[in-house]
């Protein structure tokens, strides 16, 4: 890394802030001058983007730099570069006598634009780097003016993750398919591909307690639609829609916590795995694991853990074990029992009372 004043051995991240606050300090960036893109911080820093873009919304929150519209991240007022001082006040409502420019975002704004930044906070740092405050520096307004538009943070996720599921649709090509396997595998493969360039889509809701959004219940029309017709009872329909929703989800969850920890901690995964070898091996030596001990020890390299791979394998599994149950058994070989769960009358996809819609019916 280029610079490592100021932070000793702390995350990289702090590392960078510590590094751009040393230059604004000295006055090598001044007031209103721009101050490196999150590519050029990550370039110069030798980190992930993910790691320069929280370096970027940290120093925001310090109030030692501000988004312009238009312009980029620039240093702040000459108030806010002194070390040590308090950090800038968050901007004041813009009124009549308020700059062009600040005029000029408040009047653009609007629901879109405020989830698109969030959204793209949420890709580049997470989830929990989105905040109503981090939004309005991002667009260059004040806070309390995108409050007109979503009321919370709670509703902006939702509104974000709607935004994020909508991306996804299901056209001619997707419709010409033929037999329910090949529309489920279309489905988790595009519900996969959505968390794949959203990591942090698949922390949001669970199974318990789903999100109801309108973009999310077409990947569960389409689930439905693929696995109905077969002589399935409604309940057990509905559990095969929930495990293979699961299953994408419970494997897509992992790739925002790797991002997360890889950003905090500036180690790969591979990384990591290295500086744990000496308590993995103390681990397959001890004795107490024997299997675990064989079946790692028979890994030329060490195994390597693919989730992209891991999701197809997981997804094969479930739709091989799930044949026999949605098509009937082969011939020759009994029948396997169907599940006719008898709940009471009204109780069984009740919307109007206590009922859960489940995954994917949002």
């Amino acid at each position: 890394m280029t610079e490592t004043t100021g932070a000793g051995d702390g995350p990289p991240y702090l590392r960078i802030v510590a590094g751009i606050r040393r230059r604004i300090a000295d006055g090598e960036l001044a007031p209103g001058d721009r101050v490196p893109s999150t590519r050029r911080i990550a370039a110069e820093w030798g980190v992930a983007l993910a790691t320069a873009t929280k370096a970027l919304t940290t120093l925001r929150m310090e109030g030692l730099v501000e988004a312009r519209p238009r312009i980029g991240t620039v240093v702040a007022g000459a108030a806010s570069t002194a070390p040590g001082s308090a950090p800038a006040p968050a901007p004041a409502p813009v009124s009549a006598s308020a700059s062009p420019s600040a005029a000029g975002a408040e009047h653009e704004l609007s629901l879109d634009r405020i989830v698109r930044t969030a959204v793209g906070i949420a890709d580049a740092e997470g989830l929990p780097a989105v905040s109503m405050r981090a939004v309005a520096s991002r667009l260059g307004v004040a806070t309390m003016s995108t409050y007109r538009y979503v009321p919370s943070k709670d509703d902006l996720v939702l509104h974000m993750a709607d935004a994020a599921f909508g991306e996804a649709s299901y056209g001619a090509e997707e419709e010409a398919l033929e037999g329910w396997r090949a529309r489920v595998e279309s489905g988790a493969r595009t519900l996969w591909g959505l968390y794949r360039k959203h990591p942090w889509l698949a922390q949001v809701g669970s199974l318990t307690r789903p999100l109801l959004v309108p973009n999310l219940l077409v990947h569960g029309e389409w689930m439905l639609g693929a696995l109905d017709g077969h002589g399935l009872d409604p309940t057990t329909l509905f559990d095969i829609h929930v495990l293979l929703y699961s299953h994408v989800q419970g494997v897509a969850v992992h790739l925002e916590m790797e991002a997360h920890a890889e950003a905090a901690t500036g180690q790969s995964e591979d990384q990591w795995m290295d500086s744990r070898a000496s308590t993995l091996r103390e681990l397959v030596e001890s004795g107490r694991f024997p299997t675990f001990a064989k079946v790692v020890g028979s890994f030329e390299g060490g195994y390597d853990l693919r989730l992209d791979a891991l999701f197809e394998f997981g997804l094969k599994a479930l739709l091989d074990g799930l044949t026999p149950l949605v098509e009937g058994p082969a011939p020759g070989t009994p029948e396997p029992a169907r599940r006719l769960t008898r709940r009471p009358a009204g109780r069984l996809l009740d919307v109007s009372r206590t009922s859960r819609p489940g995954p994917g019916c949002r």
